[in-house]
Formats: C-alpha cells, structure tokens, sequence
C-alpha cells in the first residue's frame, strides 16, 4: 500500500489563489495543498479503499492524484461532497447524467416500477417492446437490441457484423474510445483492448488516409467511428470526413458502425440527424437509460437479423439484464416526457453558446474549447492550436490542465480531470454564466503562464 499522505495545516500553507508565479510548477503545488487541506475526510475514506480496491478505485476515469474526492449525494444539477462541499455538476457521468441526480419525472417511474412491476422479472415484458419503438421512431433504426452499456453495445454490433459479411476486420480511428476494451490512443490498440490482430487504424479526420485503410486493407467486416470522439475530448469529425467514412465502408461491402453512445443527445435524432448520416447499425447508451445502466445498438434490418433467435443459426446475444425493469421504464418516460425534441435542440443551443464564450474568453492563450452541443472539451496546448483534428495534433501542457482542474473545484465547479464537460439538464443560467467568468479570471491570474 502507498504510505499515507500527510495534510498540512491550514496555517502550513496560503490558502488564497496567488497570481505572478514564476512557474506552473509552483502554482500546480500550491493547489494542491490547497487541495489535500480542503478534501481531509475524503484522504481517509481513500486510505480505507484502498484496503479493498486496488488504488482505492474501480473506475479508473475517476482516479485522481493526490486522491480523489468523495461525493456523498447528489440532486438537481449539483453533487455534495462528504468533505462538505457543494459543486455543480459538470461531470454530468461522462454524458450519462443528462437528466441529474433528481429528476422528479424520473425518480416517480423508478419507485412505481420498484412497488408495481419488480426489479427483474426474467421474462420479456411490454416495457422492452414499448421502450424499442420509441428508440426506433426516434432514431430511424429498423431493429434493435439492448445491452447494459455502450461497451457491449459496441461488442455485439462488431459480432453481428462480422457475421453478416464473413470477414473479421475493422476499421477504427487514432484516439477512438468505444468502450473499456475499445481504446485506440495512437497506432496501436491499447493493452486491454480485445482482437487485438483484427483492428486497421486510420487518422481521424484524414480523408486519405481513411479512403486508403477502408477501401485497400480486404477483409473489412465493419468501420466503427465516433462524430465527435469523446475522449479527445470532443475532438469533432468533419462532415467531409464522416461522409467519405460512410462512402468508403459503403464501397467495400462493409457494415457502417456510428458510434452515438454520447453525441446521441446532441439532437432529436442524434448527430447522425445533424449530418446527414445513414449509418448501417447505431450504437447507444449512457443517458437512455434515464440514470440506470443501459446500451442498445440497432438499425438496418438485414444486419440485426443476425440475432433474431428464430432463426436455428442466429447468434446468441443474452445478458441478465438487458431488458431490466428500471432501464426499460426510465428510459421510456426520460426519452418521451423529459427529453422531448423541443427541449433537446433548446438545450443544445445552450451549450452551443456557453462553448462559444469560452472560445471568445480564451482567445490569445493555451487553452482551447473544443464539441457541439452540450459537451465540451477544455484543453492546454503547448502550440494553443484553436481546432484539433486529430489526438496526434494535441500537445498537452498537463501542469496547465491540472492547475485548472484543481482551481474550478475550488470555484465550486465538479470536471473531470481531462477537461470533459457534459452538462445536465436544468442547470441555471447564472451558473454557466459564472463558469465562464471565473475562467476569465484564471485566465486573468494565471496570464504569465497561459499567454502564447
């Protein structure tokens, strides 16, 4: 086990953000002891994890250095930490949140599902069919399949794939994230990654380049691709390049795979809407499942016909809990009563703005605002490059990063510590508005080290 960290006391160290520091590195150092001085009850929840978690962990996103924070509870669009401190929630689960942490709509379906229906009846129920025809209408897909995440959304879309071409290859993008065993970072597929022979990856954004890996590399089963590529985070895919990524697969007989696991909440019918996309099987999860675990994927008939179990050769696709109750009825009643179109392109527009008064606060420093809609990815780079095509454009100044990270908790904002912002809905104006004045302000504090 790593030795305990010991906190200073708050007469140890200056409290108050200093500006004028000659280096990140001792504006980095100051927040953090800042840091360990504000979160001492979370430093001993983590000590006592990591007697039972490797690292204290079991989702390794969330880990951070020195420790992480602990929440204790959550509601509307803020979460409360058991150091008692109040944040807005900007995490918004990686996308999944979009409703926050107390929906009343929601919060009632899930209590009367629980007192009149059950928890998992091991059967198929109307709830299931009810819940496929909505997503179907809403996402123009002929059929679909639910999973418990977009991991496994992704997995039985490749599998179906491969079936219905025979081939075994696929497609993917440099910086690509499809799940916990999909993770492209550069060239290679990560160590955990799964098949790890059967991949081809191309440079996102580079029409060349993808014409060449889809169109010459044989034996391509599927390409499998993100709109926007959440890990980036929110580095956008050109509409140029998601049609040439569409043509290309179209030309070879493959199977056209779009990944919406998170861009789905970006419009009514999801980016695919936005740009015109027909994709051949869409994968998605996260916030559909109205706050419970949920995946789908779905779409042309021919190609989901794989797993009808009519069918004596039909692939199996089983999981406990695919269809189970509180998925299936919260996710109905968020995407049909909550998350209607009209509030879906409302909120969006929302977002638009808050990202496009970042960019114009930012103008002249390393930091870069990057996504569409209501998630948005907030990046150091060394160059201050203003697009990001590609992960192998993105020069990180992580001691930047982090100063920001640590200093937007202290203003009362919750972010993940890669910059991903995924707001929730019903989260106030005036919030937002005093997000983006106290990033004015750190940027203000800070000039020496963030100017270019």
């Amino acid at each position: 086990m790593a030795p305990s960290l010991i906190s200073p006391s708050v007469e140890d160290i200056k409290i108050h953000m200093k500006s004028g520091h000659e280096t990140t590195t001792e504006a980095l150092d100051d927040a953090k002891a800042r840091f360990v001085v504000r979160n001492s009850t979370s430093l001993k929840l983590h000590e006592e994890a990591v007697k039972s978690l490797p690292g204290g962990n079991t989702r390794s996103l969330l880990h951070n250095a020195p420790f992480p924070v602990f929440m204790k509870s959550g509601k509307g669009h803020q979460v409360f930490s058991e150091d008692g401190h109040t944040y807005t929630d900007f995490v918004g689960e990686l996308t999944a949140g979009l409703y926050g942490h107390s929906e009343p709509t929601i919060q009632k379906t899930l209590v009367d599902t629980i007192q009149n229906t059950g928890l998992n009846l091991g059967a198929t129920t109307k709830l299931e069919a009810q819940y496929a025809a909505l997503l179907c209408n809403r996402f123009k897909l002929d059929l679909v399949r639910f999973t418990n995440s977009g991991t496994e959304a992704n997995l039985h879309a490749i599998q179906g794939a491969r079936r219905f071409t025979g081939r075994r290859k696929v497609v993917v993008f440099t910086g690509a994230y499809h799940g916990a065993c999909f993770y492209f970072p550069e060239d290679q597929p990560a160590e955990n990654c799964v098949d790890l022979e059967d991949w081809v990856i191309a440079e996102y954004n580079n029409i060349e380049d993808t014409k060449a890996k889809i169109e010459r590399s044989g034996d391509i089963a599927a390409v499998l691709v993100e709109g926007m590529q959440g890990a980036g985070p929110c580095i956008v895919g050109t509409h140029e390049f998601l049609h040439q990524v569409q043509e290309s697969a179209r030309k070879v007989g493959a199977v056209f795979i779009l990944d919406e696991v998170m861009t789905s909440r970006l419009a009514p019918g999801g980016l695919q809407e936005l740009e015109g996309l027909t994709p051949d099987i869409t994968s998605i999860g996260k916030y559909l499942g109205g706050g419970i675990t949920f995946g789908a994927f779905g779409g042309r008939e021919a190609v989901m016909r794989v797993y009808d179990p009519r069918d004596g050769t039909a692939l199996a696709h089983s999981g406990t809990f695919n269809n189970n109750t509180l998925g299936m009825a919260a996710g109905y009643v968020g995407l049909s009563q909550v998350y209607t179109p009209e509030v879906n392109r409302r909120f969006n527009e929302i977002g638009s703005r808050l990202r496009e008064k970042l960019q114009k606060v930012s103008q002249g420093t390393k930091m870069t605002v990057t996504g569409r809609g209501t998630i948005i990815g907030v990046h150091f780079l060394k160059d201050g490059r203003r697009e990001l095509k590609s992960i192998r454009e993105k020069k990180d100044d992580m001691d930047l990063k982090e100063l920001f990270w640590f200093e937007m908790m202290e203003n009362g904002f919750w972010i993940t510590r890669r910059g991903s912002i995924a707001l929730i809905l019903g989260t106030p104006a005036e919030e937002l508005e005093r997000f983006v004045k106290c990033v004015e302000k750190f940027l203000e504090r800070h000039e020496s080290l963030v100017k270019l």
